[in-house]
C-alpha cells in the first residue's frame, strides 16, 4: 500500500484540522476571498497548471486596477493558500517577485500626519474636559505607548496600575502576542485627566473595557468602538484647526510617538522596542526623517560643530560677578540660571 492509503481516517482528520489553522483566524476570510478570486480567474482562462507565467499574467492584470501595496497583499494571501491547499510555493518564482517589485517603482504610500509636542500640549491644556475628556485620555495613552487603535479599544481597567507617581500600563500586543509595558509619568495634568475620567465610570458596568462613550461630562456603559477610537487624532486636529484633518488617521499616535523619540535623539533599538516593531527598517525611517537629526548632521558637515551637550557650572556671588562674558562660535546654546536669595 502507499503511504496515503495506509493513513487512518483519524490521522487525515487531524492533519486537515492542523492545515485549517495555518491561516490567521481573524483574516482567514480575506485569504479565502483572494484565493477563490485567483481560482475563478484560472477557470475562466482554462488554466490547469499554476506556473510562473500564469501567476505573472494574473498579477499583471491586477496591476491595472490596484496599487503596489495591494498587489503585495494579494500575493501574500494567494501564496499562503497555494502552499496550504495545493502544495505550490510561488515564493520561488523570481520573475513574479521582480515584477511585483517593479510595480512599486516611484510609489509612495500615504502616511498619516503627526501631532507635534506643542500641538499635543495645546490640546490637553485648552480643550474643554466636558466635551473632550475621553479624547484626552486616549491621546495620552496612545502617544505614551505608541498604541494601535485596536490596542486602545481592548485596553481594560485591569491593564493600568496607578502607583501614585506614574501609571504602569501592561497589555497584550495583538500583533506579536507578547505583552507590552509602558509608563505614563505625571507631566502637567495627565494624571488628573486620567483619574477624572476613571471616576466617571458607572458602577453598574459589567465589562472591564477602559474607554466608555463620553458626552456632556458623563460616561455611559457602552464601550468605545474601533472607528471612534481611530478618529481621536482627527478630532484633535480639527479642534486645533490644523490643515488636512482627514490625514490624521488612527496610525497618527504611533507615528507621532516615534517621531518625538527620534527628534529627542533616542536610538533605533529603543524606538523599536517601545513601539513593539519587529522590523528595524520601520524605526529607521523615523530616525532618518527626523528634522532635528538632519539639523545635527548639517551642523557637523557644514559648520564643523556638534550638538554634544557640554555642561559647565560657575558659582557667582555678589562680590565676583564678571563684568562681561563673551561667547564665540556657539550654536544651540542653553543657559540655566539658578538664583538663590
Amino acid at each position: 500500500c502507499t503511504m496515503n492509503n495506509c493513513e487512518s481516517e483519524e490521522i487525515v482528520e487531524a492533519a486537515n484540522i492542523a492545515i485549517s489553522n495555518l491561516l490567521p483566524t481573524k483574516s482567514r476570510s480575506l485569504y479565502d476571498i483572494d484565493y477563490n478570486r485567483f481560482k475563478k480567474w484560472c477557470a475562466e482562462k482554462n488554466v490547469q497548471v499554476y506556473s510562473e507565467n500564469v501567476l505573472l499574467a494574473y498579477f499583471s492584470e491586477n496591476a491595472k486596477n490596484y496599487k503596489s501595496s495591494t498587489l503585495w497583499a494579494q500575493y501574500s494571501m494567494v501564496k499562503s493558500c497555494l502552499i496550504i491547499y495545493d502544495n505550490i510555493d510561488i515564493s520561488k518564482f523570481p520573475k513574479l517577485i521582480a515584477f511585483l517589485k517593479r510595480t512599486g517603482d516611484g510609489y509612495q504610500a500615504k502616511k498619516s500626519k503627526i501631532l507635534t509636542k506643542s500641538e499635543i500640549d495645546r490640546f490637553l491644556s485648552s480643550a474643554d474636559d466636558k466635551e473632550f475628556l475621553m479624547i484626552k485620555v486616549g491621546l495620552i495613552l496612545g502617544i505614551a505607548g505608541a498604541c494601535r487603535t485596536d490596542e486602545l479599544v481592548n485596553l481594560t481597567v485591569d491593564d493600568i496600575e496607578d502607583v501614585g507617581s506614574s501609571l504602569i500600563v501592561k497589555f497584550p500586543n495583538t500583533k506579536t502576542k507578547i505583552p507590552r509595558i509602558f509608563v505614563v509619568t505625571d507631566v502637567g495634568n495627565m494624571f488628573e485627566l486620567f483619574r477624572k475620567y476613571l471616576s466617571l465610570r458607572p458602577p453598574h458596568v459589567k465589562h472591564k473595557r477602559l474607554f466608555l462613550y463620553y458626552k456632556a461630562g458623563k460616561c455611559s456603559s457602552q464601550p468605545v468602538g474601533k472607528n471612534t477610537m481611530g478618529k481621536i487624532p482627527s478630532v484633535v486636529a480639527s479642534y486645533l484647526k490644523l490643515p488636512d484633518v482627514a490625514c490624521y488617521t488612527g496610525h497618527c499616535l504611533r507615528r507621532s510617538l516615534a517621531t518625538l523619540l527620534a527628534d529627542a535623539g533616542v536610538d533605533i533599538t529603543t524606538i523599536k522596542r517601545h513601539a513593539g516593531w519587529k522590523s528595524t527598517t520601520v524605526a529607521e525611517g523615523y530616525v532618518e526623517n527626523s528634522i532635528k537629526n538632519k539639523t545635527k548632521i548639517a551642523n557637523q558637515v557644514l559648520v564643523g560643530t556638534t550638538t554634544s551637550a557640554i555642561t559647565k557650572t560657575v558659582n557667582v556671588s555678589e562680590s565676583n560677578i564678571p563684568s562681561n562674558i563673551n561667547f564665540e562660535n556657539c550654536t544651540n546654546v542653553t543657559f540655566n540660571l539658578n538664583v538663590n536669595k
